[in-house]
């Protein structure tokens, strides 16, 4: 029989320390996005979702839907196996070209997410490259994280975007005749700032580190054909490993991972992650890949996006509301900087106004830098910008 006491104890700290996660009920609204029903304890009310991660709305768009419909029909529901059983269908191998073809690398490879993606790839080169050393910025994400403490391989953390420190421990590395390997995100989920991405990679070609990037909320979002902040840098050539989420711009799901073409096939032999599981459905496959291809084609949807994010940033730092200083991309931070003022700001916003915004304390954030995740679609009209920010004003004066 199991002991419940420490399950309860677990979940009364979280609460009491006002970190406990409500995950709101709600449905999304086919081409009515950022539009949404909330089904509150009390009620069913139509908010608007200002912190999606479906950056671009392309979880409406109808051509991503048609082409799901179509291999849904084709397929049926599921791969029916794992990729070595069955489950790789010609989806699969369409989406993986794309994919490469997207980050001018040799290959790709698919898994269930980024997050699993990250792991299992950081796992495999330490059974690769036994003596890898992984140097991590210190605001990296979970997944990255989790993939570098689950390697079992040396690791040492490096100050964020701390180029100086960076090198000291590349210097520090090299002379241990180990191998460095710079683990690092473009741009950061929670701060919305950006990593100097040249800068790393011209200390990995003077020490001679691979590099290792997560794109997740970058990839579809920025550089002319929405392969990331390496395209939009000029920069893809200098990076070894990239990372990407199909759940984000690309609003399906999954993750992947691209490189030259032995590096991926390396990580697929070894990489239990992705060997022993079911594979991607055929229908997410079909509405990635379709995505993929038709914001290649539409950089004017990230200009528009861009043109919002601006526009509502502007409003909120002409209402006097603080927004993260480092903050220069998509994500908007509104700071609160207290755990239980986060959460009750959160649940007025949507109870009182309709705006829903998921309150963002620690682990996530360190404590003291709690805040409101915003995260500004192209479909977000001048006039929900200023249903937010009276919102806003009116829960954060009280």
């Amino acid at each position: 029989m199991i002991n419940k006491k420490p399950f309860q104890s677990v979940v009364d700290d979280l609460k009491s320390d006002n970190n406990y996660r409500v995950f709101n009920d709600i449905v999304r609204e086919r081409g009515d996005f950022p539009h949404a029903i909330w089904y509150s304890k009390y009620a069913i009310k139509d908010i608007v979702n200002w912190c999606s991660n479906d950056y671009l709305g392309m979880g409406q768009n109808k051509i991503v839907i048609d082409a799901m419909h179509t291999a849904l029909d084709q397929t049926g529901a599921g791969s029916g196996g794992t990729r070595n059983i069955g489950g790789t269908s010609h989806y699969h191998v369409a989406l993986e070209l794309e994919l490469a073809k997207l980050h001018t690398k040799e290959s790709a490879l698919l898994f269930t997410s980024a997050f699993v993606a990250n792991e299992w790839s950081l796992i495999s080169l330490n059974k690769i490259i036994p003596n890898i050393v992984f140097l991590s910025d210190s605001k990296n994400h979970a997944s990255l994280i989790q993939g570098i403490r689950h390697s079992g391989a040396a690791k040492l953390i490096w100050q964020h975007n701390d180029m100086e420190q960076l090198e000291a421990l590349l210097e520090q590395v090299t002379a241990s005749n180990q191998v460095p390997c710079i683990v690092f995100e473009s741009v950061y989920s929670m701060d919305g700032d950006v990593s100097p991405i040249e800068k790393i990679c011209d200390l990995a070609d003077r020490y001679g580190a691979m590099t290792y990037i997560d794109e997740v909320h970058a990839v579809g979002l920025y550089g002319e054909h929405g392969a990331g902040y390496l395209e939009k840098l000029g920069v893809q050539d200098r990076v070894d490993i990239v990372n990407g989420t199909l759940g984000k711009a690309y609003g399906v799901t999954g993750g992947y991972i691209a490189g030259e073409g032995i590096v991926i096939d390396a990580i697929r032999s070894v990489a239990s992650g992705f060997i022993f599981t079911t594979s991607m459905s055929p229908v997410l496959c079909a509405g990635a890949l379709a995505s993929i291809k038709y914001l290649k084609d539409h950089n004017d949807l990230r200009v528009q996006h861009q043109a919002v994010a601006a526009k509502f940033k502007e409003k909120l730092q002409e209402a006097g509301i603080e927004v993260l200083d480092d903050a220069c991309t998509h994500i908007i931070p509104v700071m609160v900087r207290d755990a239980k003022l986060c959460k009750h700001i959160s649940d007025r916003l949507l109870n009182e106004h309709g705006i829903y915004v998921q309150p963002i304390n620690y682990p996530t954030v360190a404590v003291g830098a709690e805040r409101l995740r915003f995260a500004p679609t192209p479909l977000h009209t001048d006039a929900m910008i200023d249903d937010c920010i009276r919102g806003l004003i009116n829960c954060l004066k009280d």
